[in-house]
């Protein structure tokens, strides 16, 4: 077995380990001995890898936040309206879900770490305010604060994660992709005084 799969396994097992230990009883009561124990490696290994078990947690969350964006800046450069071209990023977040399911079920559920879910909050917050940056610049006096609309799809993109993902549903993340869209495009092109089918 060559160093890159030794490196890649030991990562992946470490990965599994802390993910059903936090749901079975709860990221805050995890201890890094636990996880090198239920992985069945050192803790010479873990530190190798990762400086905390929240870095091990969110060890993927750069790579997601370069899946996303690209497909923001692809919507984008798009034509057509604010339904066609706003929150670009949205179907590749729920595309996302279904091969790191239980990671995500770990991020949103009780059991989760706060600390974690608010890095996730943070990642999509940054999406959208770009989002809406590029869509339409922002007006002194709107009738909807630019940061409560942030807020308001920040909440809405991590409900709709929670009721997908605690349910086990065999929806698949098109469909829940659009249900999201339908609840949350009327609602910014009302914010920001336009139509969903043309951004104006």
């Amino acid at each position: 077995m060559t160093a890159d799969r030794r490196i890649r396994r030991s990562r992946e097992a470490l990965h599994r380990a802390l993910i059903a230990l936090v749901l079975e009883k709860g990221y805050e009561t995890v201890t890094i001995q636990d996880i090198v124990a239920r992985a069945d490696v050192g803790r010479s290994t873990f530190y190798a890898h990762f400086d905390s078990k929240e870095d091990l947690l969110t060890s993927g969350m750069a790579e997601l936040r370069t899946l996303l964006l690209a497909h923001q800046e692809a919507a984008l450069a798009g034509r057509g309206g604010l339904d066609a071209r706003s929150l670009g990023f949205s179907r590749a977040l729920f595309e996302h879900v279904p091969s790191y399911r239980e990671v995500y079920r770990a991020l949103v559920s009780e059991r989760g770490s706060a600390i974690v879910l608010n890095r996730l909050r943070g990642l999509l917050a940054d999406l959208v305010r770009q989002d809406l940056a590029a869509m339409a610049p922002p007006e002194e006096g709107g009738p909807v604060p630019r940061s409560a609309l942030v807020h308001f799809v920040v909440g809405a993109l991590i409900a709709m994660l929670t009721w997908w993902t605690e349910r086990n549903c065999d929806l698949p993340p098109a469909s829940v992709d659009a249900m999201f869209r339908r609840l949350t495009i009327p609602a910014l092109a009302a914010a920001l005084g336009t139509t969903p089918e043309t951004g104006t």
